[in-house]
Order: structure tokens, then sequence, then C-alpha cells
């Protein structure tokens, strides 16, 4: 499976942000052997950008509680507007 997560973030505070996403994510690709990738849309509108975080091939639904604790620690709700959304998408077998 693999874990989507998307939140607004006001411009000013992207760079403070970006370094703490970082380092949780690298204490998370130590720990657990995830791949992590942090992504942004293009445009801000009204000084908000919106981010992804985006955790794939993951073996099952553990990961998400550890998440949930990294994000704790790492202390992201100060530089984010309002709520994280996590999503979880799973990969259909190919067609034939």
């Amino acid at each position: 499976m693999d874990l989507y997560v998307y939140y607004k973030v006001q411009a000013a505070h992207a760079a403070g942000l970006q370094g703490a996403v970082i380092a949780m994510q690298s204490a998370l690709s130590a720990a657990h052997g995830v791949v992590a990738q942090l992504k942004r849309r293009p445009e801000t509108a009204g000084g908000v950008q919106t981010w992804m975080e985006v955790y794939p091939a993951l073996a099952g639904d553990a990961f998400v509680a550890e998440l949930d604790a990294a994000v704790a620690q790492a202390g992201l709700a100060r530089w984010i507007s309002g709520p994280r959304h996590v999503e979880v998408f799973e990969d259909l077998p190919p067609c034939a």
C-alpha cells in the first residue's frame, strides 16, 4: 500500500516545515526502510501552499501509528494550517 498525506501551510512557515519534515522522514526511513517523498503544489493561493508526503510500498497499517507519533514528536502542527489528511491506496493487479 501507499500512504499519501496532504495539508496546508502558510508560505511564511514553509522553510521551517520543510526542515522538520525532512528530518522526520529521514528518521522514519532509517527506522522502517521506507523511501519517503515530500511534494508541494507549484502555486500558492492566498499565501497558502498545499504539501504532500508520500510513503510508497508499505507492508501494513502499523506504519500509520508510527507516522502519527513521528509527526507529534517533530512538532509539525506548529507550521501546518488545519488538519493532515491521510489517504491509503493499494495496488491493483495489472490488466491481462
